[in-house]
């Protein structure tokens, strides 16, 4: 009997000394920045829905006279800050750049659409997906009729 209790009390201390070692190799939480592909695949993004924004009849006007590069590098600065990326963000803030614009909820709600579109075309997990559109959706107030 002593056999048998001293056995399995070394397999109680080995399977503690299994988990713990399990729990302390585990690295840190990474950042929705790092799960979305990090800065290949925060620009991926920005290019996806870029290229559907040049292709869509129904908001394009929106952004015809926009200067593309500087579109591309603010909107993926934005992206990379707002999903707890290396950048800051240091662009205008949501009211001044669409104050004028009356943006329609309609067209608010297509270009996200969009943005799903491009986010569907890269593999992104619907998860990742709303977890970025849940950290864009309060700039909403921001944007639309203003």
């Amino acid at each position: 009997m002593f056999k048998l209790i001293q056995k399995l009390a070394t397999t109680l201390c080995l399977l503690f000394l299994l988990v713990g070692c399990a729990a302390t190799s585990q690295t840190p939480q990474s950042t929705l920045y790092d799960r979305l592909g990090g800065e290949t695949g925060v620009d991926t993004i920005v290019s996806g829905l870029i290229k559907q924004i040049g292709q869509d009849k129904q908001i394009f006007h929106y952004f015809a006279d926009t200067h593309i590069t500087r579109f591309r590098t603010q909107l993926t600065q934005h992206l990379c800050a707002i999903t707890d990326g290396p950048c800051k963000y240091t662009g205008d803030n949501m009211t001044d750049i669409h104050t004028g614009m009356k943006i329609t909820e309609k067209d608010f709600n297509h270009l996200v659409d969009l943005l799903i579109n491009a986010m569907n075309l890269q593999g992104i997990p619907h998860r990742m997906q709303n977890q970025l559109i849940a950290r864009l959706a309060p700039l909403r107030a921001n944007i639309i009729y203003i």
